[in-house]
């Protein structure tokens, strides 16, 4: 059999999709399933790329076996074994399967994807483009695809995906909108706590690909809109969330705009210079959000020589809207130019055109006097405060994922600071957040440690330094006593004059609120 088309996708008929998925659940092609089938190593190595020990797995021919076989592993299965797993004349009718009356295969990658509380979901995406790896999006499954097609490629699930919609708010809302909704991903999470989802993409493909993840998922169809950013989406049609994986990667083809340009990536590159696409969204953002809405994206960003990147980013970010940015990581350019070229396959051409390409990347990032590229999330609350708190700040360090509780916490003690003088921060009552402990660091047999820290083991996970007075002050914070009564106390058993310690504490309980260790009662 030939390579299969990747023009002709399946077709979402309600009733035939709802019989397939009955049949994937009935055989047991679910997360869990397939966890219980392959094995923790096999399936930890589907997620690199790695197919030799699923295959191992996978060769006694039972329904579930062949579909892992089909839509993972992305192989021929004899036409009686597809027969006996699922609804054969309708697949093949409808376009999910293709082949011959001997032997058939899969037209699209369908991959289980466990939803938060437990959902039985798919993520429906081209073949060998569900998860990264190291042969990316030019490998298998891209790489012998037409250009034409190649440039058209749709993905599925990635580390990039997962991580927004761990981030992403999940408080119950009217409406929600997906910018650059690829395979869906976004737009199914969307439907779980929201009225009515609108789900955006330049690419058509992207739009039919996110209609099959819905169907096939089982939860009702989103409004689907073809266009660029937010070109579908009418002034005054306001949204209570808008959440993006836009197509943030810096690269040659994009900063020349050059859309035809061979080896370009619709969903990588947004067809605009430098970092502009992911500003523009930022920008435009607040005209789509309702009041108290939220915006959460990824990003990359430009590290451009002589510019802070706090304040470079910072400045993106529209009037009457309260910003968090935060750099999860940092990659020089010729670490991002690897990155790319590899994931576009080109680190397969011949080393001379190799070369040419890298040199192409390392004169745009010259050019625009780019020394790095920083990755990481922001969001935005259309607040309408006249003076906005927006917070950049670099944090490479693990997360507790799902963490949509711990940003929207975080706006909410932006609230609490924005309104809250020195008075009435002293006024106030405060609480030591979940599972905060104090470390003590210095040399063994000191009567006293070097450092004192307090360290979070939920949300961000931070860690700070504080001093005796600090150190106290947390550990009575249960929300009985004010902040100034207990300062007080402290300074009677510290032998400190009380009104110099309420002068110079202020400052140290707002670090401790704004970074979560201290949470207003």
């Amino acid at each position: 059999m030939g390579r299969v088309s990747t023009n002709r996708l399946p077709s979402p008929f309600a009733d035939r999709t709802r019989r397939l998925r009955d049949d994937l659940l009935r055989a047991g092609f679910t997360a869990d399933g397939l966890l219980e089938l392959l094995g923790a190593p096999a399936y930890a190595a589907l997620a690199r790329n790695e197919t030799v020990p699923a295959l191992r797995a996978t060769r006694g021919g039972s329904p579930l076996e062949t579909l892992v076989r089909l839509f993972l592993l992305q192989c021929p299965v004899p036409a009686e074994r597809a027969r006996a797993a699922l609804p054969f004349d309708e697949c093949l009718e409808d376009g999910w399967l293709a082949g011959t009356a001997e032997e058939v295969r899969a037209t699209v990658d369908v991959r289980p994807y466990g939803g938060p509380v437990g959902e039985d979901w798919y993520i429906v995406s081209d073949l060998g483009c569900a998860v990264g790896g190291a042969g990316g999006a030019g490998g298998a499954g891209g790489a012998a695809l037409p250009e034409a097609d190649r440039a058209q490629l749709v993905l599925g699930v990635g580390g990039a995906s997962t991580t927004l919609a761990g981030i992403t708010l999940r408080d119950p809302v009217d409406r929600a909108l997906d910018v650059g909704t690829g395979s869906g991903i976004q737009a199914l999470h969307a439907a779980g706590h929201t009225t009515a989802v609108t789900a955006t993409d330049v690419n058509p493909r992207a739009l039919r690909f996110a209609r099959l993840t819905l169907a096939l998922s089982g939860v009702r169809e989103a409004d689907l809109r073809e266009g660029s950013l937010f070109e579908p989406v009418p002034e005054g049609e306001l949204y209570d969330l808008i959440v993006s994986n836009p197509p943030f990667v810096i690269s040659p083809a994009a900063s020349a705009g050059a859309q035809a340009e061979r080896g370009r990536l619709t969903y990588r590159d947004g067809g605009m210079s430098g970092d502009a696409l992911c500003r523009t969204l930022v920008q435009q953002s607040a005209s789509r959000l309702a009041e108290g809405g939220y915006c959460q994206l990824l990003a990359n960003w430009q590290h451009i020589a002589g510019e802070d990147w706090r304040e470079r980013v910072s400045a993106w970010v529209p009037p009457g809207c309260d910003a968090w940015i935060v750099q999860r990581e940092v990659q020089d350019v010729t670490q991002y130019s690897e990155l790319w070229l590899r994931d576009a396959g080109d680190h397969r051409a011949g080393p001379a055109e190799y070369a040419a390409r890298y040199d192409a990347w390392l004169d745009d990032f010259e050019a625009q006097k780019t020394k790095a590229v920083g990755f990481g999330w922001i969001t935005l609350r259309k607040s309408g405060a006249e003076r906005p708190r927006v917070t950049a700040e670099e944090w490479p360090y693990p997360v507790e994922q799902p963490l949509g509780e711990a940003i929207r916490s975080h706006f909410d003690r932006q609230d609490f600071l924005r309104d809250t003088d020195d008075a009435a921060l002293l006024a106030g009552h405060y609480r030591l957040a979940d599972e905060v402990v104090q470390e003590q660091v210095g040399l063994p047999g000191a009567e006293d440690p070097e450092h004192v820290l307090l360290r979070q083991n939920r949300g961000m996970r931070r860690a700070t330094e504080v001093d005796t007075v600090g150190a106290g002050f947390a550990g009575v914070c249960d929300g009985t006593l004010s902040a100034g009564r207990i300062l007080d106390a402290i300074a009677d058993l510290l032998g400190e004059d009380p009104v110099l310690l309420r002068d110079r504490t202020p400052a140290s309980i707002r670090l401790l609120v704004d970074q979560g260790f201290l949470l207003p009662v």
